[in-house]
């Protein structure tokens, strides 16, 4: 029998395409998400890549009641948790909400989970726990000093399943900090649309690449790097979405709790990100230097080694893919021909959109996309129909 796992926050960004690489590996998959920040047609969507429907419940995890419902409802393996907040700026004008999200609702899952007698849990926590360190390559044994209220809610989080995996030893837990995700499903149906006004690079370089955005503002350009930018760890979220499924194995398979970070164990420059992205656009992108904001570090990367020792996970996907994905997954949802970038022209699948009349999808149900499909060689294939997203016609 198949192991069944609990994704909350499955329809969101990292979300989706763990989602997508779980049900892969041979998982019962079913999803937890309240649509806060996430598209209505997701179901569609996710249907149209594994082949059948997805298990989708709506439930918010603020709401104690409703979460032990659905732990109660069925026989669950282990849960991974991504359902949270993430805007740094916007936990700074409301971090009542932000720790009611990310801190209570994480307290109702896991009692939830005490309550069901589910034991394993893979939980998203983030590298902004660590702060602006100028300990590089940064090791899980750095101390933590978060800088805003999004990472206290995210160490918040940490210490709380530390105390209870203290308290309850059978409980075994995977926290993963991992650095700056980017990219999108080789398909382009799934990917990363913010809900709120974007503030990490590649999402506003998106935005500057349609016209959404004027320029980019680089936040400072003394820094003592090779160019003078800020440098960052970049991740695939395809590689992200790999190590969560590689935590999941350890706990169910190895009975192993562990610590990691996921990363690339090196850094790009703001600048350099910026010329990759150009050429996945095919043409060069307005930029602005600006002042420093503070708090920011100069070099920011990861140390990889725990989480090649402990899970085998080292990232494939390189920068040009990470922009070349992130590229053909937003054109086609604003509408933008591609032709004349670096990468042909995108899939456009456009999926009836749910209505979520239903609070569970069962398999079968709903309509279902053949059009994303791999051909023999692995790679996804082109034959499907282009079409303009809704709203562009």
């Amino acid at each position: 029998m198949r192991e069944r796992i609990l994704l909350t926050g499955g329809a969101g960004f990292i979300g989706s395409h763990t989602y997508v690489k779980l049900v892969e590996t041979g998982y019962d998959v079913w999803i937890v998400d309240n649509f806060e920040n996430a598209s209505e047609d997701i179901p569609d969507r996710l249907a149209s890549l594994v082949g059948e429907a997805p298990r989708i419940i709506r439930c918010d995890l603020r709401d104690y009641d409703s979460i032990k419902a659905v732990l109660g409802s069925a026989h669950f393996d282990a849960v991974v948790h991504f359902a949270a907040r993430k805007s740094v700026p916007e936990s700074e004008t409301n971090p009542i909400g932000y720790y009611r999200s990310n801190v209570v609702g994480l307290v109702n899952l896991i009692d939830g989970m005490r309550g069901a007698g589910v034991r394993n849990l893979v939980f998203s926590s983030s590298a902004a726990v660590y702060g602006a360190t100028t300990n590089v390559p940064i090791a899980e044994t750095t101390p933590l000093a978060p800088l805003n209220a999004y990472a206290e809610t995210k160490r918040a989080a940490e210490d709380f399943i530390r105390y209870v995996a203290r308290a309850h030893p059978e409980m075994r837990v995977g926290v993963l900090r991992y650095f700056n995700p980017v990219g999108a499903h080789p398909s382009g149906v799934i990917g990363e649309a913010p809900a709120q006004p974007p503030s990490n690079l590649v999402p506003v370089l998106a935005r500057v690449a349609t016209g959404q955005l004027d320029e980019l503002k680089v936040f400072g350009g003394d820094y003592s790097t090779r160019d003078g930018t800020a440098i960052r760890d970049y991740i695939h979220v395809i590689d992200l979405a790999k190590g969560h499924a590689l935590s999941l194995k350890a706990l169910l398979r190895d009975k192993q709790s562990h610590l990691v970070n996921l990363g690339t164990g090196r850094g790009y420059s703001v600048l350099e990100m910026l010329e990759a992205y150009g050429r996945a656009v095919g043409r060069n992108l307005p930029y602005r230097i600006v002042d420093r904001r503070a708090g920011d570090a100069a070099v920011s990367y990861a140390d990889i080694r725990q989480a090649k020792q402990i899970l085998g996970f080292e990232a494939e996907q390189g920068l040009a893919e990470m922009c070349r994905s992130s590229w053909r997954y937003y054109s086609q949802e604003v509408g933008v021909d591609t032709s004349g970038a670096d990468d042909p022209r995108p899939i456009i699948v456009e999926p009836k959109t749910s209505r979520l009349s239903s609070a569970l999808f069962e398999p079968g149900q709903g309509p279902l996309s053949g059009a994303i499909q791999r051909d023999g060689s692995g790679q996804w294939s082109r034959s499907a129909r282009l079409k303009t997203p809704p709203g562009y016609e």
